[in-house]
């Protein structure tokens, strides 16, 4: 039960990481190389403060192999979804995200081994129905094609980085050096846009976003992640458009049309039917 619980508290996280990252570049306009680098920031700062006053500096010696591949995957998650929020509602944005997040790691799963059982399958192939429902051209939802593809693209990193996280032994120091490398790549995305783009009140969601859904709710999910299947890790994740819609419509007035509700409930059909036995 316990596990539950933690499970459900960071997917409320990944969603309100949704709705303030639209909320700071679709709705504010704040330049995503600087959302992107203030999130970071934000969250670096939090997390190495809280791990070294709870673990000491040595806990943040990870393995090279770990922190590489954590600081890569993190900044290709950040690139692709903060430029998408620029052109796609929260809600449409999540569902598109995490249906990629569940493909990369349903075939990282099957890669290293795992062997998902009769009725994981089907309900991966239905959850990812009614993602393939969202995306058919035609009805009244317009995706943009563009943005739907940067939103795959930090799928992936997102994927990639939740299987990291598998080998991550201290949920918090691999956060906190995650955030603080990728600040790198993200310092030299934000100098090639220029000079500094304007900053206006978006700035206060991306600072919300790095400081507390992202930093605090990303060291949760590393300390969650191990504990569950890659399988299960990617079907759950898949819960988080449907809260992130819920977000969007209350605070942005972002309100989906039926279709977006229909696959909803085909994506949530699927996650319900994965987590049975057999």
């Amino acid at each position: 039960m316990r596990l539950f619980l933690l499970t459900c508290l960071v997917m409320i996280t990944f969603a309100a990481n949704t709705v303030l990252n639209r909320m700071a570049v679709g709705v504010a306009g704040l330049d995503p190389a600087l959302a992107g680098a203030v999130r970071l920031a934000a969250g670096a700062v939090v997390l190495l403060a809280l791990t070294l006053g709870l673990r000491g500096g040595a806990a943040l010696r990870l393995a090279p192999g770990v922190a590489g591949a954590g600081m890569a995957s993190l900044f290709l998650y950040i690139l692709g979804f903060t430029l998408a929020n620029e052109r796609i509602d929260a809600g449409i944005g999540a569902l598109i995200l995490f249906g990629t997040v569940q493909i990369t790691m349903f075939a990282a799963g099957l890669l290293f081994g795992e062997r998902p059982g009769r009725w994981r399958w089907i309900g991966a192939a239905l959850a990812f129905g009614g993602l393939v429902m969202l995306m058919a051209p035609g009805g009244a939802v317009r995706v943009d094609p563009l943005g739907a593809g940067l939103m795959a693209l930090g799928g992936i990193g997102w994927g990639l980085y939740s299987l990291n996280g598998r080998r991550a032994g201290d949920a918090l120091a691999a956060t906190a050096v995650n955030f603080t490398l990728a600040l790198i790549p993200a310092g030299i995305w934000l100098a090639l846009r220029g000079p500094l783009p304007a900053v206006n009140w978006g700035i206060w969601p991306a600072l919300l976003s790095g400081a507390v859904t992202s930093g605090m709710g990303y060291a949760l999910w590393y300390a969650v992640v191990p504990r569950l299947a890659p399988s299960v890790a990617a079907v759950a994740q898949l819960s988080v458009p449907v809260l992130a819609a819920l977000g969007g419509a209350v605070l942005l007035a972002e309100v989906p049309g039926p279709r977006f509700w229909i696959a909803s409930a085909v994506v949530l059909g699927g996650i319900a039917l994965s987590l049975r036995r057999g």
